[in-house]
């Protein structure tokens, strides 16, 4: 199995993106990968080259570049060339920490969209409140409008990956919405409530509500790429503040606090394991020909290393030959 490999993407690269990718190398001897980049930058890191080749770029899709102007014009890119390697089959999937935007532009306009499938989407993984290993949440920024037919293609696949990936026979989907009620929401999300409710391969089980979007009733959640996004932005923000907020009531009211913090240290570790997001893998852009996943642009080493996990458990479980078969018979 071959992973192209955006070595330049992503606030810390290509350091993390090295360590994490020799750290997945040396676990699974399965696996070669091709890291496109500057060779010097890569060599600086780079401890040994087994199943590591290097192909040298010298452009970079920068956070701030405008998506699709930047696949158009920077054709050199680290980002670019993955993807088209990918296209040309010279490698399996594609896997970057960068511009969201750019990798959603190179997905469709170089790897390819499976056919009929009308619009991936961006698929995360949350963290939940109980022992279940996450949800599956999308969209999650690709499309900021969307139409019905959309989420249910991508309720469709999303079951694939949660049966195939996460081992879930029966994957329970759920419409986020302003509402349980099955006439709540927008046109667009009563005619997407209908569409999924007559499906007969996904076990669909109505609208959920955002306040319940990390309890874990849920195994997929499925809404427009607007909604999800903002949704997802207001967890992140207030997750942060949250622990920011704890974390000083804990540590800066006197000595006595300061004890009672490290008394309490231990059951907080709970809270820290739910919210670390680096075992969740990156998000994948689901409905394309091949794999292409991103991770965090600040993701660390872990991150990378997990995310390559995923990857390879796609490639392995065959979720895009899967997905093509269902909508090519």
């Amino acid at each position: 199995m071959k992973i192209a490999v955006d070595a330049m993407g992503g606030d810390n690269a290509p350091q993390v993106v090295i360590e994490g990718v020799e750290k997945a190398r040396d676990q699974y001897d399965d696996l070669e990968f091709t890291l496109y980049g500057k060779t010097e930058e890569i060599n600086k890191y780079l401890k040994d080259t087994k199943n590591i080749t290097i192909v040298h770029s010298d452009e970079v899709i920068l956070g701030t570049d405008e998506p699709v102007k930047a696949i158009r014009s920077k054709k050199q890119s680290s980002m670019v060339m993955a993807a088209k390697s990918v296209k040309d089959g010279e490698n399996d999937a594609v896997f970057s920490l960068g511009n969201t935007g750019a990798l959603l532009a190179a997905g469709i306009f170089v790897v390819g969209r499976i056919k009929k499938v009308d619009r991936p989407a961006l698929m995360s993984t949350l963290p939940v409140a109980n022992e279940n290993d996450g949800v599956l949440y999308l969209d999650s920024g690709a499309n900021a409008s969307a139409k019905a037919n959309y989420l249910e293609q991508w309720a469709t696949m999303s079951v694939f990956y949660a049966k195939e990936i996460k081992g879930i026979d029966n994957p329970t989907v759920a419409l986020l919405n302003n509402g349980e009620e099955y006439d709540k929401g927008d046109d667009m999300h009563k005619d997407a409530y209908q569409l999924l409710s007559n499906l007969e391969n996904i076990n669909f089980v109505g609208n959920i509500e955002s306040n319940e979007i990390l309890t874990g009733k849920v195994d997929i959640i499925v809404t427009d790429g607007f909604t999800g996004n903002a949704a997802l932005k207001a967890i992140e923000g207030t997750s942060k503040i949250i622990m920011g907020q704890l974390k000083k009531a804990l540590t800066e009211n006197g000595i006595v606090t300061k004890l009672g913090a490290a008394i309490v240290s231990p059951s907080l570790n709970g809270l820290r394991e739910m919210f670390d997001t680096s075992k969740s893998g990156g998000a994948v852009l689901l409905g394309l020909k091949a794999p292409v996943v991103k991770a965090h642009g600040n993701a660390d080493a872990r991150a990378v290393y997990y995310t390559i996990g995923q990857i390879r458990d796609m490639l392995d479980k065959k979720i895009v030959e899967q997905v093509n078969d269902y909508y090519n018979d």
